[in-house]
């Protein structure tokens, strides 16, 4: 089909997403700091994985928010988006995503009007109402726990999604407060949830959907199916589009691949413990680290994992397309070691490259070529 674009004039909302039927791929980085590493180095790193993610031709190159937990380095996530956009030149960045009951949306479309009038047609704006933290944080964030945290609520949700889009479309008659910059930019939102109710309202509102499978990914085929189910044509979007978020380890064979994922089930079980969650070095088994019940929260918690070697990953990669309808696969890596992650992400690409997706059934099949064992 190839590529749909459409200018970047400030009128209307730009839609902005891959129609060719080449698999999109793309980055999802929560700045994960190794054991004993400081703030600046791992930020270093994720520019150095920005910088090769655009080289080897992936579409976006995201960052989380979180806050006042110890291993992960993303909690300004609008400097950050600056900090990889400067450092890049053509890869779309943004945030993967701004929880938004942590923020005024004016505020957000401020930061994010100040981003796109510095990244002209480059800056995405997810937005999820997770809290990124724990009670201590949420508190700490001005959020109101005596009412039961009412900005998390659904329809509330909804209400600041709607309320951001109006500080970031056109101005209209009578509008007292505007963003500036902001106001007419027309930065793209895409709803982020790991749910049935964020499905249904990205659905409702006409606006692209990313579903966190990385860490919740127990309903995603039944919320893909909702979103595609209930979408309603907009000004922003035509159709539905789906960004399936997955952890994801590639290496040169499976045993290798599989050696390297116990970072990130080190991880995920510090996380359960309430520990910090900063890298550790890969492990040769994770028998001796985990109870039983550990184990089966952890795997549970990773069950939409990608991990092998490039026939194992082209092979998982086409059954999420086949389940989900995916029309993008958004990935995670943790490597301790940076090499890791970058041969990682380095043979994402190859392999996403030959792949090709159904147009109307969104079911991706293997091209011609072989990919290398």
């Amino acid at each position: 089909m190839g590529w749909h674009k459409e200018k970047h004039t400030g009128r209307g909302w730009r839609i902005l997403v891959d129609m060719s039927d080449r698999l999109a791929v793309s980055v999802l980085d929560f700045v994960g700091m190794r054991v004993g590493e400081s703030a600046g180095s791992a930020i270093a790193r994720s520019v150095e994985l920005a910088r090769r993610a655009e080289q080897w031709g992936f579409k976006r190159y995201w960052l989380g928010e979180f806050h006042s937990i110890t291993g992960v380095a993303c909690s300004a996530t609008a400097v950050l988006i600056g900090h990889m956009a400067s450092a890049t030149e053509r890869i779309r960045v943004g945030a993967g995503g701004v929880m938004l009951p942590n923020h005024a949306p004016l505020v957000v479309a401020e930061q994010f009007g100040t981003l796109e009038a510095m990244y002209p047609g480059r800056i995405d704006l997810g937005v999820g109402r997770a809290p990124g933290g724990d009670s201590h944080a949420m508190r700490a964030l001005g959020r109101d726990m005596g009412k039961g945290d009412a900005f998390s609520k659904l329809g509330v949700f909804s209400e600041r999604i709607e309320e951001l889009r109006s500080f970031l479309g056109a101005e209209k008659p009578g509008q007292q407060v505007r963003a500036i910059p902001g106001q007419g930019s027309n930065v793209p939102i895409t709803v982020l949830g790991s749910s049935c109710f964020s499905a249904d309202i990205a659905a409702n509102l006409g606006l692209p959907y990313a579903f966190a499978a990385h860490f919740a990914p127990e309903f995603r085929v039944e919320a893909a199916a909702l979103y595609r189910k209930q979408f309603k044509v907009s000004a922003a979007l035509r159709k539905p589009y789906l960004i399936m978020a997955v952890p994801v380890i590639a290496a040169e064979t499976d045993g290798a691949a599989r050696r390297l994922f116990t970072t990130a089930e080190q991880r995920f079980l510090r996380l359960i413990r309430n520990e910090p969650v900063v890298l550790l070095p890969a492990v040769d088994s994770m028998q001796p680290l985990w109870s039983a019940a550990e184990r089966v929260a952890v795997e549970s918690r990773l069950a939409a994992a990608i991990v092998g070697s490039d026939w194992t990953v082209k092979a998982g990669l086409e059954k999420l397309v086949r389940q989900t309808g995916a029309d993008e696969v958004i990935v995670v890596t943790d490597a301790f070691e940076q090499a890791d992650r970058l041969e990682s992400y380095r043979r994402v690409a190859e392999i996403a490259a030959k792949l090709r997706i159904d147009a109307e059934g969104g079911e991706a099949a293997a091209a011609v070529e072989k990919i290398p064992s």
